[in-house]
């Protein structure tokens, strides 16, 4: 074989090897996910969902707990970035102080999403979530079905956290109007600190030594709505009291069937973590992302949304929705 044809071979099959490492080195896919699973039946649900989908494209997973401390959760992110993730998908403990995460991630080239808690004033990425403002307003229609005329408390939920304010956006878009025209009295309104049954006691508590008649409690989350309960329960006011909640926790579900919370608002979490791991993979790959339906401002831009429809959840439909998708099985609500 004379000179030239082996220098031709030689190159040939340096080409070959290099597209090969070149493939490889594409198809690596690592992804960082921030997300406090602490107490909360909820986000141990979404984090199951989230690995699932994740592996199902091929993506090596990074995974914290921040244990609802922003700045442990700002040095677990520090700790996935120098492993080299490629995308971070954060629930951030705090909205507000996890605009330094964004940033640093962008420093090393790290994409963001925003899951289901959008972060404040920062350059995020993009943003995948429920529409939170209608969540509110699913959960005041509920209890205005039950309660058309009378006393209401209102409870907003975790004051750090963004989504609290479109939730109660979405509530007072149905509430205030009745509240105008004197159909109905909000004698309490008040931010919880944290989203959390000890909150949701205390703060219930204090609405009742404000004014011992409520008709109505407006409970943003399931976790809140059991320590709401929980205060109604010593003064003997259960049953007596419309609840709402969110999230449709199994032990939620429960109380929806015995009549002791009024509703909940079920959000299929497992499509929530199919469009996070789908995005994430379009965000590395560069591919397009057709999803995107919303854009929300977050005090500096408007941030490319995603959001889900959630569903109002009562005793008449709980079978056909929780359980009819797999979220909660017939035999843990009646067990």
């Amino acid at each position: 074989m004379n000179y030239t044809i082996k220098v031709a071979i030689i190159l040939l099959l340096l080409g070959s090897c290099s597209e090969n490492n070149h493939s490889v080195q594409k198809k690596r896919f690592v992804v960082g996910v921030s997300i406090d699973t602490k107490g909360s039946e909820r986000w141990q649900k979404d984090k199951m969902f989230l690995i699932e989908k994740l592996h199902e494209r091929g993506a090596e997973i990074v995974v914290d707990e921040p244990q609802g401390d922003d700045h442990l959760q700002l040095e677990q992110v520090n700790e996935m970035i120098a492993k080299g993730i490629h995308i971070l998908i954060i629930v951030p403990v705090n909205s507000r102080t996890a605009t330094v995460i964004v940033e640093n991630a962008h420093r090393h080239n790290v994409k963001v999403i925003a899951y289901d808690r959008l972060i404040q004033y920062a350059h995020v990425d993009i943003h995948v979530s429920f529409d939170n403002e209608k969540v509110g307003e699913l959960q005041a229609l509920y209890l205005l079905r039950e309660v058309p005329k009378g006393r209401y408390a209102i409870i907003g939920g975790a004051i750090h956290d963004n989504n609290s304010y479109h939730l109660k956006k979405g509530q007072m878009k149905i509430l205030k109007p009745l509240a105008d025209k004197g159909e109905i009295d909000i004698v309490f309104d008040d931010w919880a600190q944290s989203w959390t049954s000890e909150e949701g006691k205390r703060l219930c508590e204090l609405s009742l030594s404000l004014s011992p008649s409520i008709d109505a409690i407006v409970a943003p989350n399931d976790d809140i709505a059991e320590g709401v309960l929980s205060a109604l329960a010593t003064h003997d006011l259960i049953g007596k009291v419309a609840v709402s909640g969110q999230d449709a926790t199994l032990k939620a579900c429960k109380r929806v069937l015995n009549g002791t919370q009024t509703m909940t608002v079920y959000k299929p979490i497992k499509n929530l973590a199919e469009v996070a791991a789908e995005v994430a993979y379009k965000l590395h790959f560069q591919e397009p992302i057709y999803e995107i339906n919303a854009q929300i401002h977050n005090g500096l831009i408007e941030v490319p949304s995603i959001l889900l429809e959630p569903i109002g959840v009562d005793e008449s439909n709980i079978y056909q929705t929780v359980v009819y998708d797999g979220f909660i099985t017939p035999s843990e609500l009646e067990n």
